[in-house]
């Protein structure tokens, strides 16, 4: 128990780390206090993972009206009801938001509304929401979790209404005619899903040579290949040097010497850390390039103060931060918790088609010193994706006479798919080991088996 403080735990944060780390400590028995300067839930659940996936939900909707007749459907698209989308959004958040906050209160934890800062290694002092008023919470132990905001970029100020980020987007009262979107990673990616099927013309510029650039090369290939299609314009391998309010919306100068004008400009280019402000640097926690430094149990340079999700330099998924919530709790529990396997937390893009990984790509390997086999299952040869009208693949990356070291996919709603590859190679199971086991037919997973059967030399409907 909590040895004369208050608190066994308090948790400055209340996103998917916090709020993971407060619920799986209480279940251990320990006395928690949960502080959130703002709503329950955080990024995820209110500007990023969920209200962003409700949009994409009513872009797929209305895609699917407008190509209704390959399907033998007689329907007609009328117009985007923004008010009705917006309505539908949040209603998904507010349900997830009751059922959290219902959680938090039945299992016991104290949830302080406020604004929080370490004033020792033990005590977090909160001003609260409510009145100003401050209160001190004594913890035996402390964890940051303080999230992210969007990553601004020099000589690029947001206004909020022409020059915007991933928070303002959400905000817009209307589709913009035309956008121009900063950064081609999954928050641009996914966005410029949106605004295309919503009726936008809209263009991607990515500094780096492809689209999900942390993403196998055969990902990001066919990815482009789809936004093209859709006609989604894309600037690969250029920066905006400068942008400018013009009659007409905001002109953007590339760094290959082009003009591009927009009614918007998205900056999709990251999140940073909200690692100052909060007495980080009074107790002594030490950061690098702003992010908390951390060991392999998420605890600070300060014995007494452990960190979780986007505030160090970890995968900014909110399943990863999930996992270190909960790894925190459990060693603070005195349990025998082991550190995360980060190359095997599983990755996807919510774009249309969506792309989905975990484990290493072939170039990963490769600079990895791996000999490699690798097979590529087309969902051309797919029964249920023939039916369903989606392109992309399904391929594996194994070691050679090993075990598989990666699986990538794109198509509709591969992301439903990553779980199994994620046992695949969390596994570290061998191509002919996954080959044996049966794929219910007709689905798209058959291509995960279609995909093990080839790379173990028997192929059924590929040529391996």
């Amino acid at each position: 128990m909590a040895a004369g403080n208050d608190f066994d735990l308090v948790v400055l944060g209340g996103g998917s780390g916090g709020y993971a780390a407060a619920l799986r400590a209480v279940e251990l028995g320990l006395r928690v206090a949960l502080v959130e300067r703002d709503r329950l839930g955080g990024t995820c659940l209110h500007k990023g993972c969920i209200p962003t996936k409700a949009l994409l939900q009513s872009a797929e909707v209305a895609d699917s009206v407008k190509n209704a007749a390959a399907f033998g459907v007689a329907a007609s698209f009328g117009h985007i009801d923004l008010p009705a989308v917006r309505a539908y959004r949040d209603g998904v958040v507010q349900g997830l938001f009751r059922g959290l906050s219902g959680l938090v209160a039945n299992r016991g934890i104290e949830l302080v509304e406020g604004v929080g800062a370490l004033t020792s290694p033990t005590t977090v002092a909160v001003t609260l929401n409510e009145d100003g008023s401050q209160r001190v919470l004594n913890g035996t132990h402390v964890l940051i979790a303080t999230g992210s905001v969007p990553k601004a970029v020099p000589g690029l100020d947001t206004d909020g209404a022409a020059i915007i980020t991933s928070d303002d987007a959400l905000r817009l009262e209307a589709v913009p005619e035309t956008a121009l979107i900063l950064g081609g990673g999954a928050i641009g990616c996914e966005f410029a899903t949106v605004w295309n099927a919503f009726g936008a013309s809209v263009t991607v510029v990515e500094a780096m040579r492809h689209l999900v650039p942390l993403e196998d090369e055969a990902c990001s290939a066919a990815l482009e290949k789809a936004f093209k299609r859709k006609g989604i314009g894309m600037k690969l391998g250029v920066k905006i040097d400068a942008a400018r309010q013009v009659d007409g919306g905001v002109e953007a100068v590339l760094s290959d010497g082009s003009t591009l004008t927009a009614d918007v400009v998205l900056i999709a280019v990251g999140r940073s850390p909200v690692s100052r402000g909060i007495g980080l640097d009074a107790v002594g926690v030490e950061l690098e390039r702003e992010f908390v430094k951390v060991d392999d149990v998420c605890r600070t340079s300060v014995p007494s103060i452990f960190a979780v999700g986007d505030v160090i330099a970890t995968p900014q998924l909110a399943h990863a931060g999930f996992a270190e919530g909960i790894l925190v709790a459990e060693t603070i529990a005195g349990l025998d918790a082991q550190p995360i396997d980060y190359p095997g937390i599983p990755r996807v893009t919510y774009s249309h088609p969506e792309v989905a990984s975990v484990g290493l790509s072939t170039r990963a390997a490769v600079e990895r010193g791996y000999e490699i086999d690798e097979a590529t299952y087309d969902l051309a040869g797919n029964g249920k994706a023939r039916i369903l009208k989606t392109s992309g693949f399904v391929k594996v990356v194994a070691a050679k006479n090993g075990p598989v070291l990666g699986v990538h996919m794109v198509g509709d709603r591969v992301g439903e798919l990553i779980s199994e590859a994620q046992l695949i190679v969390n596994w570290e199971a061998l191509p002919d080991e996954v080959s044996r086991h049966i794929h219910a037919h007709p689905t798209v997973s058959e291509a995960i088996g279609e995909a093990h059967l080839a790379l173990a030399g028997k192929p059924l409907h590929s040529h391996g």
